[in-house]
């Protein structure tokens, strides 16, 4: 395919990140496969315990650590949608950078990195109002964090007009509908779990292809970041498959 000759004789940089400390079981396996952790800071998953732990594990594989905030829905693993105000998120956002620093400083690793989680990391993407208050709140805590949000979303344009660095991310292991929102949850096809089709939508974002939506369309989207969803049933395999991938097609792995 010329997708993937030109790919093979250009250099190129991709991060792969993963979130993780979600009680999963898998981070262990996966953390060698990528480049950026999205560490739960427990309200949505996780506690002190796996925080630190996770911590370490990315450490001793030279993974970059991030923050993997979320609304305070343990119930329902963040994926409920709440009706808070941009000071109740900010708020929210401040607390849990603020437990999981600790952590890091338990550990001694420096954070690099935000991403919110499910439906707050959703709620982002489509209203500028949570955006920017979850970006006026990663940089009031450290204007230096790098914030994560859905490419070309109102997540890192909010993060940039306030001045943070942003990563516009992509997923491996996610439908995309035409208007390059992600496929629902509750719907039958929200989730790829087939590593091969996977790692090939990951490689054509990642080259500036743009993906295939659930209806055949294409939606023009780059991305600094590919994400892997630690708590996916395939997840390691799908991890392998898109780490074989990019490096037989000359892609450096690196944090964002």
């Amino acid at each position: 395919m010329l997708i993937e000759y030109f790919a093979k004789t250009m250099q190129y940089t991709i991060d792969i990140n993963c979130d993780m400390g979600e009680g999963c079981g898998d981070d262990a396996a996966l953390m060698p496969l990528v480049s950026s952790a999205n560490i739960a800071c427990g309200y949505h998953a996780g506690d002190a315990n796996t925080m630190r732990r996770t911590i370490a594990l990315a450490e001793e594989q030279g993974v970059a650590v991030g923050a993997h905030t979320s609304y305070k829905d343990r119930e329902n693993f963040g994926r409920t949608d709440f009706e808070l105000s941009p000071a109740e998120i900010r708020s929210l956002i401040l607390e849990q950078l603020e437990i999981f620093a600790v952590a890091c400083d338990e550990i001694g690793v420096k954070m690099t990195h935000v991403k919110p989680h499910g439906a707050l990391y959703n709620r982002s993407a489509r209203d500028v109002v949570i955006a920017k208050a979850i970006a006026e709140a990663v940089r009031e805590f450290d204007p230096d964090l790098t914030l994560y949000g859905l490419a070309q979303s109102h997540s890192t344009a909010a993060a940039r007009s306030l001045g943070l660095k942003a990563a516009d991310e992509a997923f491996a292991d996610r439908a995309y509908e035409p208007d390059g929102s992600l496929v629902s949850r509750i719907k039958a096809n929200a989730l790829i779990n087939a590593p091969e089709i996977a790692a090939s939508q990951a490689l054509r974002i990642a080259l500036g292809g743009g993906v295939v939506a659930i209806d055949g369309s294409s939606v023009s989207l780059t991305a600094e970041t590919i994400c892997v969803h630690g708590d996916g049933p395939n997840a390691v395999a799908i991890g392998k498959q898109l780490h074989q991938v990019f490096i037989e097609n000359g892609f450096e792995i690196k944090a964002a």
